[in-house]
């Protein structure tokens, strides 16, 4: 395996997570406006571990974070 297959590999880590983090946090944030405080918290467990990976892979949420927990 060469250097650039990680970094292809890491790169699509990243662009999942970003997607996935997007989606959770646009259901959080219609959660919210429907009062579905279960969903929301259900939600959250996934917001949590979406910000700690993208986080951790050096990702800067600070525009991207609408929820800011």
């Amino acid at each position: 395996m060469k250097v650039s297959d990680f970094v292809s590999e890491d790169l699509a880590v990243i662009r999942d997570a970003l997607n996935d983090f997007q989606k959770v946090q646009r259901r959080m944030l219609l959660a919210k406006e429907e009062n579905a405080m279960k969903t929301y918290a259900d939600l959250k467990d996934d917001y949590v571990s979406l910000k700690t990976l993208l986080t951790s892979l050096g990702v800067n949420l600070t525009e991207i974070d609408k929820i800011k927990e």
